[in-house]
C-alpha cells in the first residue's frame, strides 16, 4: 500500500472542522470496495458490545454503514458488508469512522469520496480512522496541522504525501482534538474502546474489553514498536540469528564482541553488515529492543522498575532511567502511570506501589 500511496499526485481538498453538537451517538462508518474487512468491523463490535452491556434504558450507539458503492461493498477479504448510499448519513454525526483497506490508492482518487469526507467531517463531532483511513482524513485537507498515526509500515509514505501532518509511528492511536487516528487493522478496536471510555468511563470500557476477551485494553500512547524490531528481523541469516539471540539474552551485558562472535563474523565486518541490514547500529539497536522490553513489562505487570532494570540487561536502575528518559522523554514511573490499566492480577492499585525507586 505504501508503493501505491506514495506516488499519487492529487492535492488535498481543504475543510474546517468546527466544533458539533449532537444530541444521539451516532456511529456512520464510510466503507469503500476494497477496504479492509476488520477495520470496520472491529470497532462496530466494541460499540455494539457497548450498548448490550448498557442495557436499553442509556443512550445507545447507532451504528450506520454508508457507501457510495451500496448496497453491498465487497471488502478485501471477499466480505460484502451491507451499506446504505452516502446520501443516508446526512445530518448531525456522532463519530464518523473512516478504515483502511488494500485499494486505498483508489479511494484517495475517488475525489466525490474524498469531498463528502470532508464535508461529513465538518458536521461530526469527532472523526476517527483505522490503518490507512488516516490518508483518506489527509487527503481532505482534515489533518493539516495536526498530529496524527497510521500503521507504522505506511507512516514514511504519509508524511511524504502530506507534509502539513505530524505523523508519529509510534502509538497505536492518537487523538489530537476531535480526530482520532488509528494504527494497524487491529489498533481500530483499542481506539473504539478509548472512546467508548471517553463517552461512558473506564469501568464500561473494560468490561467491554472483558466480554470481547481482549488480553488488555491498550491505552494510545502504547507502541506499535515490538512490530517494528519485528519486521527489522534481517534477511541475512548471521545477522537474523544474532537479532534472535539479543531478543533471548536480553537479561545479559551484551558486548558487541559476543553479539559478532554469535554470528560468526569479525567485530568490524559485524558492524558494518549489521547496519546495513538493520539500519542502525548493534549497540543502538540493543538498546532499543532493551527499551521495547521493558515498555511491555511496565505495561504488563507489576514488577519493581528495579527488577525490569535488571530484566532488561541494564547494569543499574540509573543506566535504566538514562536510556529509558533519552528515548521516550518520560520515566519509567511515569510511562507506568500512564500506560499500565491491567495487570495479570485486576485493576492496579496505584497508591499501594511497592517500588520506591526515583523513577
Amino acid at each position: 500500500m505504501a508503493g501505491c500511496v506514495s506516488n499519487l499526485s492529487l492535492q488535498p481538498v481543504r475543510s474546517s472542522i468546527q466544533a458539533v453538537t449532537v444530541l444521539e451517538r451516532r456511529v456512520v462508518v464510510v466503507v469503500y470496495a476494497g477496504a479492509m474487512a476488520l477495520d470496520i468491523t472491529g470497532p462496530i463490535e466494541v460499540f455494539d458490545t457497548a450498548n448490550r452491556l448498557l442495557g436499553p434504558s442509556s443512550s445507545p450507539y447507532r451504528i450506520e454503514l454508508v457507501s457510495a458503492d451500496a448496497p453491498l461493498v465487497r471488502t478485501s477479504s471477499g466480505v460484502s458488508v451491507e451499506a446504505s448510499p452516502l446520501e443516508a448519513g446526512q445530518g448531525p454525526i456522532d463519530t464518523l469512522l473512516v478504515p483502511g483497506g488494500w485499494s486505498l490508492s483508489n479511494a484517495l482518487r475517488d475525489r466525490p469520496l474524498v469531498s463528502w469526507i470532508g464535508r461529513a467531517a465538518a458536521r461530526s463531532r469527532r472523526i476517527a480512522s483505522v490503518c490507512g483511513g488516516s490518508f483518506l482524513l489527509a487527503e481532505a485537507g482534515l489533518l493539516d496541522g495536526r498530529r496524527a498515526t497510521t500503521h507504522w509500515a505506511y507512516s514514511e509514505a504519509m508524511a511524504c504525501r502530506y507534509p502539513d501532518v505530524t505523523v508519529d509511528a509510534e502509538p497505536i492511536f492518537v487523538w489530537d482534538g476531535p480526530f482520532v487516528t488509528s494504527a494497524g487493522v487491529s489498533t481500530g478496536i483499542d481506539m473504539a474502546l478509548a472512546l467508548v471510555e471517553a463517552d461512558h468511563g473506564a469501568a464500561l470500557a473494560l468490561e467491554t474489553a472483558r466480554f470481547l476477551v481482549l488480553f488488555l485494553k491498550r491505552h494510545g500512547g502504547q507502541s506499535q514498536f515490538s512490530a517494528v524490531l519485528d519486521a527489522q528481523l534481517a534477511d541475512h541469516p548471521p545477522i537474523r540469528a544474532a537479532q534472535e539471540w539479543i531478543l533471548d539474552n536480553l537479561h545479559n551485558p551484551l558486548p558487541v564482541a559476543e553479539i559478532a562472535r554469535r554470528a560468526n563474523m569479525s567485530l568490524r565486518n559485524f558492524a558494518r553488515v549489521f547496519r546495513r541490514e538493520v539500519g542502525t547500529t548493534p549497540g543502538q539497536y540493543v538498546e532499543r529492543t532493551r527499551i521495547a522490553r521493558a515498555r511491555e513489562l511496565l505495561e504488563t505487570t507489576e514488577l519493581t522498575i528495579s527488577q525490569i532494570a535488571g530484566r532488561c540487561g541494564f547494569a543499574a536502575p540509573e543506566t535504566f532511567f538514562r536510556s529509558f528518559g533519552r528515548t521516550l522523554g518520560l520515566t519509567p514511573r511515569e510511562y507506568r502511570h500512564r500506560f499500565q490499566v491491567i495487570s495479570p492480577s485486576g485493576l492496579i492499585d496505584r497508591h499501594h506501589e511497592t517500588d520506591r525507586s526515583p523513577a
